[in-house]
């Protein structure tokens, strides 16, 4: 099989069909299954709620992976062009570009009707978990940008990355932990310790993802009518502003790169003293991560 050919078939599949039905789709499974060990869960002290979390963690991550792996070894058995096509279908569940611009679009034909409301539901609904209710329009279309900027790491080049390093058994691994901190890595009292193992894992996977992502705004944004220096500076600057340690680095290109303040209230500013954006900017930056993401297909496709 060919990784850099499965790669492209994935990307393609995702572009070209979109998600997989849900009673399908191993993404789904993963949140069920983290849903259920989260009710499962025990009382206890910090440390106990600590190493619970811990086992569901590291428990779901060597299911998915030891299931990921005989897959690959299922379709290693088929000839060479036909194992590169199952093998890019059966990893395209672990990828999302088109939803994630599909999602940014529904955002930006709400902005663009005037439909505030809408564009506040849509942008809670698909991008982000803050409160979204008093949010202007400006905001709401700066959350949609950072989203789409901090999500072009975590649904493409990371799954990408470790499907390059270690196949379909490293892609589902990285996607159920990625999983497991979405649902789990919020410091509230209830969570706080239960998702600190998830949180902390999710971070030390995304290190090279994340950084990575910004150099591919900084290369595409001349293809989206984007100021390449300026992520360049902006990344470097502000990269560290945000409590991940990641997510900064995307989302502080992505605002350089299209010269807008993005900033969420009482926890970070990239690009400060820049102009607040729009939804034209909205729409370049969509543009963007589309380029950006084609950019990391060729990198992943390379055998």
């Amino acid at each position: 099989m060919s990784r850099g050919g499965a790669a492209v078939v994935a990307l393609a599949a995702d572009v070209l069909l979109g998600e997989p039905p849900t009673a399908l789709h191993p993404t789904v499974w993963m949140g069920k299954a983290v849903t259920a060990g989260g009710a499962a869960r025990s009382g206890g002290t910090d440390g106990a709620a600590f190493f619970q979390g811990l086992g569901l963690v590291g428990g779901g991550a060597a299911l998915a992976f030891g299931a990921a792996w005989g897959l690959d070894r299922l379709l290693g058995r088929l000839p060479r062009g036909a194992a590169t096509l199952a093998q890019g279908l059966a990893l395209k569940p672990a990828l999302s570009l088109r939803a994630l611009l599909a999602a940014a679009w529904e955002v930006e034909l709400a902005l663009r009707a005037g439909d505030l409301p809408a564009a506040r539901r849509s942008l809670a609904w698909h991008l982000v978990s803050r409160e979204t209710a008093d949010l202007t329009a400006e905001e709401v279309a700066g959350a949609a940008i950072e989203s789409i900027a901090e999500n072009l790491s975590d649904g493409l080049v990371a799954p990408l990355l470790a499907f390059r390093a270690a196949g379909l058994p490293g892609a589902y691994l990285y996607r159920y932990i990625n999983t497991c901190d979405a649902m789990l890595g919020y410091r509230t009292p209830h969570l706080e310790w239960f998702g600190k193992a998830s949180a902390h894992s999710d971070d030390m996977l995304n290190l090279l993802p994340a950084r990575l992502t910004a150099a591919l705004v900084v290369l595409a944004a001349p293809l989206a009518g984007g100021d390449a220096a300026g992520a360049v500076r902006c990344a470097v600057r502000d990269a560290g502003h945000t409590a991940s340690p990641n997510a900064g680095w995307p989302m502080a290109a992505m605002a350089g790169a299209l010269g807008v303040r993005l900033t969420k209230k009482g926890a970070y500013e990239l690009n400060g003293g820049a102009r607040d954006p729009d939804v034209e900017d909205l729409c370049r930056a969509r543009r963007l991560v589309a380029a950006a993401g084609g950019l990391a297909a060729l990198l992943t496709s390379r055998s």
